[in-house]
């Protein structure tokens, strides 16, 4: 079945007022596609841990937020769905999106869905995490998937995170917190802005009386773990995507094709790879090829995303920071922003993740990316196991990873610098003075998108200084104002041009947790004006804004914030 061509059918011009406009284009391709687990209860009433031996997905019941009260929506997503923006407050509305969905409108379901996966961390399989030791306790453990529909030709999922507990839970409550609910939603919305691929907010919604135990830190604790437990309001956002296939899911139905745990194993793996591609890549690999070909084209073009999404959370200074093959959607988008956090003071090594280690640092985001590339081609290779000359070609697309995934930064930071083509010398000594100094990264890469004269600009964005970095700086800057005249002379350009280019990859504004942390303290009491305030700022990321946004949201790092633990690091997400 060709999903995307089903989609195009299905065009609709109609404005979305209210949630019957909505069900009438619900559209559920993976529950009429894919396998349901055959132990799953038709009626979703699933909500303890056990192992899932089997299927696509399990038919799972949310669980309500007690006394919903509405947050924050997406307008700029709401218009580009046709949404109008009073449906986010009508009272079906958030009723479905606090996690009832038990009258929703035919042909709407009133049971969701959620979905196992495999764990891999940096390209080692694990299954000592999972209580049952064997692996098939992973998955969606609070995210719950409610609806699928084909809105203004485009199909999309639409999962409720927080929505209580499903089988793949782990004894956890299944809830989330506002606190991490506001930078989801905040953070979608702010990289989809920057131009960088992601899931995308929808809604959030907090309990008024409904509270969980977190553990989390101390003000102006600079432990590492946290040191208390903190009673949160238990919060639901509703995030959206085309699909929410990972590549963990894929290799959790290779792992047991591979050892042929039960008879279906490799048809199941064949068929959610297949819907994968239905899903996400339909528009470049043609429906009626065979299978073998189909594989090879996707590991190509999964390949070209995932290292151009790289190249681009390194553009905006965006560190995933737990960049496990079950946060890695195979659709080459941003998902699951947990310890995410974006650079301030300039460290190749910066990780916001107190477990993420170096192998999840900042600028070794390419190299994560690539473990979990070897594990999506791992994940096909049964699909291919009696077709040698198909798996040769497999391998050579896997070992040419780190090649293109070069050429993607190489050509990222010309961009970022305003040139032509990638200077390996300017660009080492630009890294070891922005280390050095060191500078705020968006700061610094805007002031320098001013062309500047000389340094005097660039100082904005220095966290310390010296006589010597200054002369260093200097040298530098005249070397990269020789460079971008050279680099210009077939097609010259003004330094109003360049600058106005530079503009458009350079952003002026990025959501640093300092920002955000007074906005879900105040959340926390009831007053959500800071995170509108912040959605509406960083939704425009690349703007000059008012005067008084400027100085608010374009500085430096206060001094005495750095080391602070919920602020500069944390060690969980809730």
């Amino acid at each position: 079945m060709n999903i995307k061509k089903t989609i195009r059918e299905q065009v609709t011009t109609d404005d979305v007022l209210t949630l019957d406009d909505l069900a009438k284009l619900a559209n559920y391709s993976l529950m009429n596609t894919l396998n349901c687990d055959p132990e799953a209860k038709a009626n979703g009433a699933d909500h303890e841990p056990r192992q899932v031996f089997s299927g696509h997905y399990v038919p799972v019941t949310p669980t309500p937020m007690s006394e919903p009260e509405y947050v924050v929506h997406s307008k700029d997503f709401f218009r580009e769905l046709g949404f109008a923006d009073s449906m986010a407050q009508s009272p079906d509305f958030v009723k479905m999106f606090s996690g009832d969905i038990s009258r929703v409108p035919q042909p709407m379901r009133n049971v969701g869905w959620a979905s196992g996966y495999a764990l891999s961390i940096y390209g080692t399989e694990y299954i000592q995490q999972c209580p049952f030791q064997t692996g098939n306790g992973y998955g969606d453990g609070r995210a719950l998937s409610v609806l699928e529909a084909v809105i203004k030709g485009r199909r999309w999922e639409m999962q409720l995170k927080g929505a209580g507990r499903t089988p793949y839970c782990r004894g956890a409550d299944g809830r989330a917190v506002l606190r991490s609910s506001i930078r989801e939603f905040l953070a979608q919305e702010h990289m989809h802005s920057l131009g960088v691929p992601t899931s995308r907010s929808l809604s959030l919604y907090v309990s008024k009386t409904e509270k969980v135990n977190r553990p989390w830190y101390s003000e102006g604790s600079r432990s590492m773990d946290p040191d208390k437990l903190i009673l949160e309001p238990v919060a639901i956002s509703t995030r959206v995507a085309p699909s929410f296939i990972r590549v963990g899911q894929l290799e959790l139905f290779a792992r047991r094709a591979r050892k042929n745990e039960h008879p279906k194993a490799m048809e199941e793996l064949e068929t959610i790879v297949l819907h994968l591609i239905d899903r996400e890549y339909s528009d470049v690999i043609e429906h009626s090829l065979p299978t073998a070909e189909k594989l090879l084209l996707l590991a190509n073009e999964f390949r070209s995303s995932l290292t151009s999404l790289v190249a681009n959370w390194i553009r905006v200074g965006f560190c995933q920071g737990n960049f496990n093959s079950d946060n890695c959607a195979a659709g080459g988008f941003t998902l699951d922003y947990g310890p995410f956090g974006f650079v301030d003071a300039f460290n190749p090594y910066f990780q916001s993740w107190t477990g993420g280690g170096q192998h999840f640092s900042f600028l070794n985001q390419p190299v994560a990316a690539q473990r979990n590339f070897d594990m999506f081609c791992s994940a096909l290779r049964p699909l291919l196991a009696s077709q040698q000359n198909y798996l040769q070609q497999l391998d050579e697309i896997q070992r040419d990873f780190s090649t293109v995934m070069q050429a993607q930064m190489q050509n990222m930071w010309a961009t970022k610098l305003g040139l032509g083509t990638f200077h390996p010398k300017l660009f080492s000594e630009l890294q070891r003075l922005m280390a050095q100094t060191p500078v705020d990264y968006t700061m610094f890469f805007r002031e320098l998108s001013a062309v500047p004269d000389d340094i005097t600009p660039l100082k904005k964005s220095f966290y310390r200084n010296s006589e010597e970095m200054e002369q260093r700086w200097s040298e530098w800057l005249t070397t990269w104002q020789s460079l971008i005249g050279s680099a210009n002379i077939a097609a010259p350009i003004s330094r109003e041009e360049l600058s106005k280019q530079m503009k458009l990859v350079n952003p002026k504004y990025s959501l640093r947790e300092w920002f955000v942390v007074p906005a879900y303290q105040q959340a926390n009491a009831g007053n959500y004006s800071l995170v509108r305030e912040l959605q509406e700022v960083m939704t425009q990321p690349y703007a000059e804004q008012s005067q008084e946004v400027e100085d608010k949201y374009y500085r430096l790092k206060p001094q005495e914030f750095f080391e602070l633990g919920g602020l500069s690091h944390y060690s969980c997400s809730s």
